[in-house]
């Protein structure tokens, strides 16, 4: 704290102000602002004014390492969101879950994807209309970190429509809504795409 404290200091004075803070004011005449050309040598000439630069760039390199290494042990959470019956926009969906777990995998970086299906995307998951289940099923084996949500009111919706049970992929879990799980992961700090 003490470090982000001292920078935030920094950042509040003035530039000029650091090198003339210690300066005594004679008369109303030297507290006028000096040519632009008498404040540089006097900055330059002030013995403290390295140790000032040195210190603010100690700081600033601290601060960024912190932050990195804030960032570095946070996971990543990922919400990616279908709600087309189109394999194209599923698929493409499904190579941005791969690409960013890769990504993070080959950083060494804790990740979390899921996959909402809602509306006319929940046929993504379901067993009998799918058209990427071998995809899901091969890339649920190589990448576990990546799961799968469908909407519970849009399998009762379906089934009431169809006149028959909504089956899904093993490696889908339902959630009572699907907009309402975007929304909630979304509250807590998740990131959202819809490709």
């Amino acid at each position: 704290m003490a470090v982000i404290s001292g920078l935030a200091m920094l950042l509040l004075v003035e530039p000029g102000a650091l090198a003339q803070q210690d300066v005594p004011q004679a008369n109303a005449k030297s507290q006028a602002s000096p040519p632009p050309h008498s404040v540089r040598q006097k900055q330059a000439s002030r013995p403290g004014q390295d140790h000032a630069i040195k210190q603010k760039a100690a700081n600033d390199t601290t601060v960024a390492q912190a932050t990195k290494t804030e960032s570095a042990k946070k996971p990543h959470r990922l919400i990616l969101q279908v709600n087309s019956n189109e394999p194209a926009m599923m698929n493409l969906t499904l190579n941005n879950a791969t690409n960013v777990a890769q990504y993070y995998r080959d950083l060494g970086e804790p990740v979390s994807i899921e996959v909402v299906t809602f509306g006319p995307g929940l046929h993504m998951l379901r067993d009998d209309t799918s058209p990427v289940k071998p995809r899901i099923e091969v890339l649920a084996m190589s990448h576990p970190e990546i799961s799968f949500k469908a909407c519970g009111n849009t399998q009762e919706n379906m089934r009431k429509a169809e006149n028959k049970d909504i089956n899904l992929i093993p490696q889908a879990t339902v959630v009572k809504s699907g907009v309402v799980r975007v929304i909630e992961l979304q509250e807590q700090g998740w990131s959202y795409v819809k490709p």
